[in-house]
């Protein structure tokens, strides 16, 4: 079988390459899996080259998701044949990942593929789309509705934003994406975008606590001072879903919005989230993701590809969805 195998020799930098392994060097797990498709995050990207810190072990196999077909299982909740798709669970990190044409995992971490999608599909997803939804879940559990007002998505081209943004503008609500990128303002708009905010209107912090009352939710892929600097736009009681740190881990914000505005800060995980939740996720992506929308996000890959493509991921250089087929 190929994989792309990440090898770390000493002090070292880790050499990321595509070889020829034997099944027998899987690690241990219920269920064995044909990948069909794998996909390209930050995580990814780290884990590709530098590490990062979250690779434990060398040699590895990264790919933190992966759609394809049951071969064998020990598990009576999957059989051969059966469709599945996998995110989370520290899979590509601390484990063996999809970047190769057989995986081998527990059972506990696979969802069964969602009627109505295609493993392609299911990576054109992947963490991004499937943490977009999540995003999406939380905003509107805490009351978000079409008719409250705009909602933010920063770092919208980017794979979670673009999701976002598709899924947002898809259930009628009206969409402000945010881009340091000005070339990408009509790949927004064609993902439902109604308007496109230059990223320097909302970089640059301000000592004002608060500002006027903007938005009415938030899906935040960026963090540092444009999370604190969105936090002081929100609308009496809106929401953030906070999704990643792409700006900085930092927040040099007050409690002033969380005081006075009743303002909602939702941390969103995709790793460690229970099955159930992860049904419901998968099932809300097949019926509110517009599948023409998905198809305009995705860059096709290969597992030769994947080096570059980490590099990349790492420099803000990745639009949308990479879809690798594992097995061209």
């Amino acid at each position: 079988m190929r994989a792309l195998i990440v090898r770390k020799e000493g002090d070292e930098k880790p050499v990321a390459a595509v070889e020829d392994i034997s099944e027998d060097m899987l690690p241990d797990g219920e269920v064995t899996v044909a990948v069909e498709f794998s996909t390209v995050n930050y995580k990814d990207g780290l884990c590709v080259g530098p590490g990062g810190g979250l690779v434990r072990n060398y040699p590895h196999v990264p790919g933190i998701d992966f759609a394809g077909t049951v071969e064998s299982s020990s598990d009576d909740r999957y059989k051969p044949g059966d469709k599945v798709v996998l995110t989370g669970w520290r899979v590509g990190e601390a484990y063996w990942g999809g970047y190769a044409e057989k995986a081998r995992v527990k059972a506990d971490w696979l969802v069964p593929l969602p009627d109505g999608l295609t493993t392609r599909q299911a990576m054109a997803v992947g963490t991004a789309g499937f943490t977009a939804m999540l995003a999406v879940m939380a905003l509107e559990d805490h009351g978000l509705t079409p008719d409250k007002g705009e909602v933010l998505v920063t770092g919208a081209a980017g794979g979670v934003g673009s999701v976002a943004t598709a899924i947002l503008a898809a259930k009628g609500y009206e969409v402000a994406g945010v881009t340091g990128r000005p070339e990408q303002a009509d790949y927004l708009k064609s993902l439902g975008a109604a308007r496109i905010v230059p990223r320097e209107e909302l970089n640059e912090t301000t000592k004002r606590p608060l500002e006027k009352e903007t938005w009415a939710g938030c899906v935040d892929a960026v963090g540092g001072d444009m999370l604190a600097r969105v936090l002081g736009q929100m609308k009496y009681g809106a929401s953030v879903s906070a999704v990643g740190l792409a700006g900085g881990a930092g927040l040099p914000a007050t409690v002033i919005p969380f005081l006075l505005r009743g303002v909602n800060l939702l941390g969103i995980d995709s790793v460690m989230q229970p099955y159930e939740n992860r049904l419901r996720a998968w099932q809300r992506v097949a019926s509110d993701l517009p599948m023409d929308k998905l198809e305009a996000m995705i860059q096709p890959a290969t597992l030769e590809d994947l080096p570059e493509l980490g590099r990349a991921i790492l420099k803000g250089g990745v639009r949308g969805r990479v879809v690798v087929d594992v097995k061209a």
